[in-house]
């Protein structure tokens, strides 16, 4: 059996409201190009913001175009600090996505960043929503394009 092609998506956390309206529209067509084009499998790293929007949209669109919501965790107290509402979508994502790994079982100093990581390994697509040069984001987008994988950055058309 052939591996599935695999997608990741990055993302900041805080996404200004005027653009989450383009921001969903974007993201619908993206997946579903996406898919279109042999991608199965599409992996957030569960954090809130960008990797809760695309999840929701992954998970919207799964039984009509036949993909797959993977999830790769830095940790198990992920949540630790977030807010009951973000808790709560949180738990829903963890629960209706097809699979998840955790990096650590607890926070460590390298598990967000080993995550990152392990988010692009193996895929051929990065979607990213990247407006800044440093951080978690850029990092996993820059990995990404280090790695030779196309990136989608959203920014750019917000």
């Amino acid at each position: 059996m052939e591996p599935k092609l695999a997608c990741c998506f990055t993302g900041h956390r805080s996404i200004p409201y005027k653009t989450l309206r383009k921001l969903n529209i974007l993201l619908t067509d993206t997946i579903r190009s996406l898919a279109a084009g042999g991608i199965r499998v599409f992996r957030t790293g569960g954090a809130v913001g960008f990797d809760t929007l695309a999840a929701l949209k992954v998970l919207e669109l799964r039984d009509q175009l036949g993909i797959e919501l993977e999830l790769i965790l830095p940790c198990r107290d992920q949540t630790r600090g977030w807010s009951d509402r973000d808790k709560k979508y949180y738990d829903y994502i963890l629960s209706a996505c097809d699979r998840y790994y955790y990096i650590s079982d607890t926070y460590t100093r390298d598990c967000m960043l080993e995550r990152d990581r392990k988010l692009v390994e193996g895929c051929i697509r990065c979607v990213a929503y990247c407006k800044k040069k440093t951080g978690g984001t850029a990092y996993t987008m820059y990995y990404a394009l280090k790695k030779g994988i196309e990136v989608i950055n959203l920014a750019d058309s917000v």
